[in-house]
């Protein structure tokens, strides 16, 4: 629920800093002697909105020489992963009496072909919503697989990328898994340089298709370092996220390759900057 202030609408540029964190400028015309209202950031989704339960994030505004006010959210902060609204919040009003704030200018240069300098990866990205409203894309990934070049060569896919947070050990693998608690697990070799970090596979693609396909499945690639860190669930996801790209599904588009099953192949990426293969049945001629 959300309700009129009066006001002009509220719009906040944006300006991405090093370490994921995020200054938000606002001009609200207002006079000095007011107080200065607040942004929340609310993880979509979320159950228990504005309860403190670590769903929203608050920022206080402060005022700049100019007469705009000013908050920022420090890299050091560790919001959840996930899409996060920005609201602005009056004095004295409620939580969910808070407005939606629209996207101003967004400098997200620093993003552009970011080098983590640690193991801990915090992206934060502000970009506009469908409905012209601000958000936050979020991700913390430790460790974290960076995907680089997608190659062909026949049926191979070839995946470049850069390990961060660990390294690759003798066992090192990829494995493409199937949807569902039963689905098939894909295992192919890594290969690596552990000074540089970067990393290797191809993938045979007409090995995924076990007889007819008759509906889309989408296969996760999880790289597995093969040490004693080999992150959450026995692999690391495999995804796309350091630069200033919030959403690559359908960005970076791939063609496809005929299985020879009656199958067809395709990398993709998920609207999580995952990078997967669709599996679905060959169109007819």
């Amino acid at each position: 629920m959300t309700v009129s202030t009066g006001r002009r609408t509220p719009r906040a540029d944006c300006t991405a800093g090093p370490g994921g964190g995020i200054t938000f400028d606002l001009d609200l015309g207002r006079r000095e002697d007011e107080e200065a209202p607040e942004l929340l950031l609310r993880l979509r989704g979320a159950k228990g909105k504005g309860k403190g339960d670590g769903d929203t994030v608050r920022l206080q505004l402060s005022p700049l020489r100019d007469g705009r006010l000013r908050a920022v959210l420090p890299g050091t902060l560790e919001p959840a992963e996930g899409r996060w609204d920005v609201y602005l919040r009056e004095p004295g009003a409620q939580d969910g009496e808070a407005v939606a704030v629209e996207p101003g200018i967004r400098d997200l240069r620093l993003l552009v072909d970011q080098v983590p300098q640690s193991g801990r990866i915090a992206v934060r990205i502000p970009y506009p919503t469908l409905d012209g409203r601000l958000a936050v894309r979020c991700w913390l990934r430790t460790p974290h697989a960076e995907a680089g070049p997608v190659t062909f060569d026949g049926l191979g896919m070839t995946v470049g990328g850069t390990l961060y947070g660990t390294g690759l050990g003798a066992g090192a693998r990829v494995e493409a898994r199937a949807p569902g608690a039963d689905g098939r697990v894909l295992r192919v070799p890594v290969t690596g340089d552990g000074e540089e970090g970067t990393f290797a596979f191809t993938l045979p693609l007409d090995e995924l298709a076990d007889g007819a396909v008759t509906e889309p499945r989408l296969w996760t690639l999880w790289l597995i370092p093969g040490t004693a860190e080999d992150g959450p669930a026995g692999g690391v996801r495999i995804s796309r996220i350091l630069d200033d790209v919030w959403d690559r599904k359908k960005i970076f588009v791939y063609p496809g390759r005929s299985t020879g099953e009656g199958s067809r192949a395709t990398p993709c990426y998920t609207t999580d900057n995952d990078l997967c293969v669709r599996l679905e049945p060959e169109p007819a001629p």
